[in-house]
């Protein structure tokens, strides 16, 4: 086949753009990166070679190389994995196939487009060449193909690339960097192995480079005779040597596991620039035996809330690398946890089908969750000023997730709560747990009570709050979307009911004396003709009109029933288009206000009920059904 020429794709030029213009902060990683890509060949070939060892062609020992070469300026990632053909080497190296690539390049801020570190994280990291790089060659084979059919990929990371047949007799692929003369550091052999020590040491591979020697330059005769000392110079020869531990880090003890390890590799196997906030490295005896080594990161990813994104551990079977993202390795409520598994209990040929379908998977994933809860339970539980700070970073960035839990992992239910933590009608921070909260209850006070809202300042000034203000009873303030949904599947805590003050009747006689319950019943039996007018000109939209024990400055506010759709959950299905089962609140009405007390002498108490009604859906923070017609019957009263 002739030399061909070929178009990168639109992304596949933005992304050489960013990194030929604009990736300069961290140069180093492009080793980690090109080193990675040559790991994930082998193992590729590994798996594969389970079911046809023909693949290995007679060479089943892995490995990846890396040759420098000071004069030619080049530096060769040679590897020995699975290869490519000419279609894989224009589906890979022209094209970028991961979803979300290109929101991915639109999201990049100037600030983040200065770190390199980025480029990995959806994939493109063979791209990071070019940073130090002015042109690449990849020459490669396939496993199991004839060596005349080996490919020759090349390009100067502009906008193509040429692509032509070669004769390679080694299968896997040799990537070339062409180095520019500003990066000529990087020829340096002790310079790529002390990045590979820092980035790649924990690859189960060994990772070579050519020994060297030192070799003196010989004298004259006459040099000798003058005294003159021979020069020399390291040169490299035909020996190679392992330059990486070549053992995965998770096999190794915890105990003998530098923290700058556990980082380490946190980073490269995650592409995140951060360290992590925290990690557990464990290995689980019993009926099933697997390593766990769990990360929590330090910051959520700009994707956390789109369940549909590729998420999950990396699944090894026996230190055989399987599978890139075993989503089902882990609830969806703790999707942001990174990470590895090794299992020997597993086939080597296993599938997601087969992991969707497996009780030992299953085993695995209640074991991952319930070892996260522990490790957040002791950040959360410690009196370590250093551990507290973590839960609170951890919390400020992932617990709207781990709110989920409630209604996705029923046996941890408990656990997920008592981690939970909110602002409360007495305190503005987010640091009350259901248990401290508990702790604060009033004598004769019978639940934990709690309010759902769009945000804390509606929270605070809710109608709902005011005899709660009034007696001095704590409420907890909940102001996530989730919490609308995720309270819907716990109804207790320790023993104690939790309570939404929204829904419902609220009973507060053991907080109410004799004088106050009597005259709310006189109240009551005052308002009965007016409760009754209300009933009936509000009988479209409100289910009952009833006279309110819980308002003390505010002429009414809207309560629906136990087990019904709070109006923030109904606002938050019809935004996401999903049916809305069709139910209408209790006004419930201020017998004390003014407002309320005026509707007996008003000549115009059907628009006054109205407007009444749509005040209180707009304090409880709902949206009007006919704003303009709510605006009408305003103007008309503020002129009468």
């Amino acid at each position: 086949m002739t030399q061909q020429t070929h178009v990168f794709e639109t992304e596949v030029a933005q992304l050489l753009h960013l990194v030929t213009h604009s990736l300069y902060s961290n140069a180093d990683i492009f080793v980690r990166e090109l080193v990675s890509n040559a790991s994930d060949a082998c193992d590729k070939l590994r798996f594969l070679g389970n079911a046809d060892d023909s693949l290995f062609e007679n060479d089943s020992e892995l490995k990846i190389r890396i040759d420098i070469d000071k004069d030619a300026k080049t530096i060769k990632f040679i590897d020995n994995g699975i290869g490519m053909n000419l279609a894989d080497a224009i589906e890979n190296l022209g094209t970028i196939a991961k979803s979300g690539t290109k929101s991915f390049l639109e999201k990049l801020s100037d600030a983040q487009k200065q770190d390199g570190n980025l480029i990995g994280q959806f994939g493109v990291g063979f791209y990071s060449g070019f940073i130090v790089a002015d042109t690449i060659t990849v020459e490669s084979r396939k496993a199991g193909e004839l060596s005349s059919q080996g490919v020759r990929w090349v390009s100067n990371g502009t906008g193509e690339f040429t692509t032509e047949a070669i004769d390679k007799a080694e299968r896997g692929t040799t990537i070339i960097l062409h180095v520019k003369d500003e990066h000529a550091e990087y020829l340096d052999r002790h310079k790529i192995k002390t990045l590979v020590n820092k980035y790649s040491d924990h690859i189960s591979l060994p990772i070579q480079m050519r020994k060297e020697v030192w070799q003196e330059e010989e004298l004259t005769e006459e040099q000798k005779t003058n005294g003159e000392t021979a020069n020399g110079q390291m040169v490299a020869t035909d020996e190679w040597e392992t330059i990486n531990q070549a053992n995965a880090l998770w096999t190794r003890s915890a105990s003998e596991i530098e923290d700058e390890e556990y980082n380490e590799f946190y980073k490269n196997l995650t592409y995140d620039y951060d360290e992590p906030l925290t990690w557990s490295h464990n290995r689980v005896e019993g009926r099933l035996q697997y390593t766990q080594l769990l990360y929590i990161p330090k910051k959520a990813p700009f994707d956390l809330y789109q369940r549909e994104q590729q998420r999950g551990l990396k699944l090894y079977v026996k230190r055989v690398f399987i599978m890139e993202d075993a989503e089902q390795l882990l609830p969806m409520y703790l999707r942001f946890v990174k990470g590895v598994i090794d299992t020997a209990d597993l086939p080597l040929n296993v599938s997601r089908e087969i992991l969707q379908e497996s009780r030992d998977v299953k085993a695995i994933r209640d074991g991952n969750a319930r070892r996260i809860l522990t490790v957040l339970a002791s950040l959360a539980n410690s009196d370590e000023a250093e551990k507290q700070e973590k839960f609170k970073q951890f919390y400020a960035e992932f617990g709207n997730v781990l709110k989920e839990g409630l209604g996705e992992d029923m046996p941890n239910q408990e656990k997920i709560a008592k981690l939970l933590r909110y602002a409360t009608s007495t305190d503005d921070n987010v640091v009350t747990s259901f248990a401290d909260y508990k702790a604060r209850m009033k004598d004769g006070q019978k639940a934990i009570y709690y309010l759902t809202a769009e945000n804390l300042a509606s929270a605070k000034n809710s109608p709902q709050l005011e005899v709660f203000k009034k007696k001095g009873i704590e409420v907890i303030l909940m102001t996530s979307h989730v919490d609308n949904w995720a309270m819907n599947f716990i109804h207790e805590f320790d023993g104690t009911p939790l309570q939404n003050i929204a829904k419902g009747a609220v009973d507060l006689d053991d907080l109410t004396d004799e004088t106050e319950k009597e005259q709310a019943k006189q109240a009551e039996e005052n308002l009965k003709p007016i409760v009754e007018k209300l009933k009936s000109v509000l009988s479209g939209r409100a289910k009952d009109v009833k006279v309110s024990n819980r308002l003390v400055d505010s002429p009414a506010c809207l309560v629906v029933g136990e087990g019904e759709l709070s109006p923030q959950m109904v606002q938050m299905l019809k935004q996401m288009g999903q049916p809305v089962p069709e139910s209408k609140p209790t006004l419930e009405v201020n017998p004390n206000h003014p407002l309320i007390q005026k509707l007996e002498t008003s000549e115009q108490f059907d628009d006054l009920a109205q407007v009444v009604f749509d005040q209180a859906v707009l304090a409880d923070g709902g949206q009007l059904d006919d704003p303009a017609g709510y605006l009408k019957r305003v103007n008309a009263l503020l002129l009468k």
